[in-house]
C-alpha cells in the first residue's frame, strides 16, 4: 500500500546529513525522490548508505554547460527541493529559489543549512557540534568535572535539522495546495535546536535551571534520573520522576532507608547519589533488568547497537528490518492506513539515463552529455 506522500515529486541536491535524512523520511512515506549526486563523491562521501533508501539517483556534474538547464527540466515537474549548501551557492549554479519558483511557482524550495540564510555566522562553516553549542544545549549535557559531551548527531543535524526540514516543507506542500505558491523553507540547525530545548529556556525563565552541568533534574543532578553501572561494567538507566513510580522502585529494590523518603530534597541527592551507585554494583545489568524492567519503576538496560537489534521488545515491534544485508531503523511513525515502506538503497548515478529520458532526452543528447564529462 502506498504512503501517505505517494505522487509528491522530491528533487534533492545531494548533501551530508540532515539533508539527505529529510529525504529519506519523505520516500519512506511514499514520496517520488530524485536524488541529484555528483559525479566525484565529496570528503565525506557520496551515497550509497540505508540513508539514501527508497529514491532515485542521477549523477551529473552541475558545473558543465548545459547541466544547469537540464536540472531546471527536472525541478520544473516537482513539487519540492531539497538542497543543503552553504548560501549563495545554488543561486550561483543558475538554481536559486527566484528561479526556480518562477518556471514552478508552486515549488517549496527546502534549504538546510546550520547557521541558517541570513545572520552573521551564515557563510560560515559548522558542523552538528558547532550549531548546537550555540543554542545552549550542548553545554548542559554531560558530566559536570569535564567538558560537555557530544550527544552523537541526533539533536542537530537529525532532530534540529532533518526533522525540522520534513516539517517545514510538509507545512509548505499541505499551503501550496491551497494557494497553488511554493515558498521557501529555510531550515537551519541551530533554529531546529533552540526550539527542541524550549522546555529548558522556560525553566530557565522561571528560574528553575542551574547552569552547572549534572545539577538539574533532566541531566543527571537529580540521583533517580540518570544512569549507573552495574556488577559487569554494563549500565542500567533510572527514570521513576513520578512519586508512585519511585515509591514502587524503592518497594522493588527492598530500599527502607529514611535517607530516600524525601525524594524532592536536593540536598541529599548526592548522598542519595553514592548509595545508589553502591546498590547497582551489586548485581549485574541484566540481574536488575530482570528484577525491574518492564515494571513502573521507569528502569531500562542500556544497550549498544548490537545488542538493541536482539531486545525482545524492539523485535516484537519490527523495529529493524534488513535492506541489502544491512539491519537498520524501519520508517517511523507507523500509520495504520497508508504505512511508510523502506525502498532498496540504490547505486550512486543508478537512474541517470532513466531519468534523462523521461525529460525527454535522446540518445543523440544522452551521449554528448557522457562524451561532454557531465555524466558518467
Amino acid at each position: 500500500m502506498a504512503g501517505p506522500l505517494q505522487g509528491l515529486k522530491v528533487v534533492e541536491i545531494a548533501g551530508i546529513g540532515p539533508g539527505p535524512f529529510c529525504a529519506m523520511m519523505l520516500a519512506d512515506m511514499g514520496a517520488e525522490v530524485t536524488r541529484v549526486d555528483r559525479l566525484v563523491p565529496g570528503a565525506l562521501g557520496g551515497g550509497g548508505t540505508v540513508v539514501d533508501r527508497g529514491r532515485r539517483t542521477i549523477a551529473i556534474d552541475m558545473k558543465k554547460p548545459g547541466v544547469t538547464e537540464l536540472l531546471l527540466r527536472l525541478i520544473d515537474d516537482a513539487d519540492v527541493l531539497i538542497e543543503g549548501n552553504r548560501p549563495g551557492v545554488m543561486e550561483r549554479l543558475g538554481l536559486g529559489p527566484d528561479v526556480c519558483q518562477a518556471r514552478n511557482p508552486r515549488l517549496v524550495y527546502g534549504r538546510m543549512t546550520g547557521w541558517g540564510q541570513s545572520g552573521p555566522l551564515a557563510p560560515a562553516a559548522g558542523h552538528d557540534l558547532n550549531y548546537i553549542g550555540l543554542t545552549g544545549a550542548l553545554n548542559a549535557m554531560g558530566s559536570r568535572d569535564r567538558a560537555p559531551t557530544p550527544p552523537l548527531h541526533l539533536v542537530g543535524d537529525l532532530g534540529g535539522g532533518a526533522m525540522m526540514l520534513a516539517f517545514g516543507i510538509v507545512c509548505a506542500v499541505l499551503e501550496a495546495q491551497k494557494s497553488g505558491k511554493g515558498q521557501v523553507v529555510d531550515a537551519a540547525i541551530c533554529d531546529g535546536a533552540a526550539l527542541l530545548a524550549s522546555t529548558y529556556f522556560d525553566s530557565l525563565a522561571r528560574g528553575k535551571w542551574s547552569p552547572q552541568r549534572a545539577d538539574n533534574m533532566l541531566d543527571g543532578g537529580a540521583p533517580f534520573y540518570r544512569c549507573y553501572t552495574c556488577a559487569d561494567g554494563k549500565f542500567i538507566s533510572m527514570g521513576p520522576i513520578e512519586p508512585q513510580f519511585y515509591k514502587l522502585f524503592l518497594e522493588l529494590c527492598e530500599i527502607d532507608d529514611p535517607l530516600f523518603a524525601a525524594q524532592w530534597n536536593r540536598q541529599d541527592w548526592p548522598a542519595m547519589h553514592e548509595k545508589l551507585e553502591a546498590l547497582f554494583l551489586t548485581r549485574t545489568r541484566d540481574e536488575w533488568s530482570e528484577l525491574l524492567e518492564g515494571s513502573d519503576a521507569c528502569i531500562a538496560p542500556v544497550l549498544d547497537f548490537s545488542e538493541a537489534l536482539q531486545h525482545p521488545h524492539m523485535q516484537a515491534r519490527n523495529i529493524f528490518i534488513e535492506t541489502g544485508g544491512v539491519v537498520h531503523p524501519a520508517p517511523a511513525p507507523r500509520l495504520s492506513r497508508t504505512p511508510a515502506e523502506a525502498g532498496a538503497v540504490p547505486k550512486t548515478g543508478e537512474h541517470t539515463v532513466e531519468v534523462l529520458q523521461q525529460l525527454g532526452l535522446g540518445e543523440a543528447e544522452i551521449a554528448t552529455l557522457r562524451e561532454a564529462g557531465a555524466i558518467a
